[in-house]
């Protein structure tokens, strides 16, 4: 089994995939009498031209590393955003496309209140928190035509964590 290291999300290496959503060095600006810091426009959100933006909660069983990646999945109609509601690392896996394909997979395991928003036609793997509760809040595109595409790969691969990754169980 081919083997693939989780390394630290970070916005640089994750943007051919979407959007890290985390706070920005500082906030765009100040609201509510002082008291909010309102981080502005942080993701890309793309619904098409025939869906609308929808909000659903997802309740994930975690999983645990080392990971078997056996399938990935893309939106050919839509971005989608997955925003944990507890302050725990998941895993993230995405790949680019190869002629309607994925390519190599490449897994990210994210910091505690990082979320993140996979472009439209992005490969990626499935929601993996790697700790209960695995509660998120998720907003992708809610229409008629079908917006689901998956590829079972022949081989499956393993997903390890390097030392300088955290564990999911902040």
């Amino acid at each position: 089994m081919k083997k693939i290291t989780a390394t630290p999300l970070t916005a640089t290496d994750f943007a051919p995939f979407g959007d890290v959503l985390e706070l920005k060095d500082s906030p765009d600006k100040i609201i509510n009498q002082g008291m909010c810091g309102r981080h502005h426009d942080i993701a890309a959100l793309d619904f098409g031209s025939n869906g609308r933006a929808g909000l659903s909660l997802f309740n994930a069983t975690p999983r645990a590393l080392p990971y078997t990646l056996d399938m990935v999945e893309r939106h050919p109609e839509g971005s989608q955003a997955f925003i944990p509601m507890s302050a725990h690392a998941f895993l993230v896996i995405v790949a680019e496309d190869l002629g309607d394909k994925p390519g190599q997979p490449r897994a990210f395991l994210t910091s505690p209140g990082q979320g993140i928003n996979f472009h439209r036609n992005t490969w990626h793997g499935v929601l993996t928190p790697l700790c209960e509760p695995g509660l998120f809040a998720v907003i992708d595109r809610i229409g008629d035509s079908a917006n689901l595409e998956e590829f079972w790969f022949e081989a499956p691969y393993l997903v390890v964590s390097d030392q300088n990754v955290r564990s999911g169980t902040s």
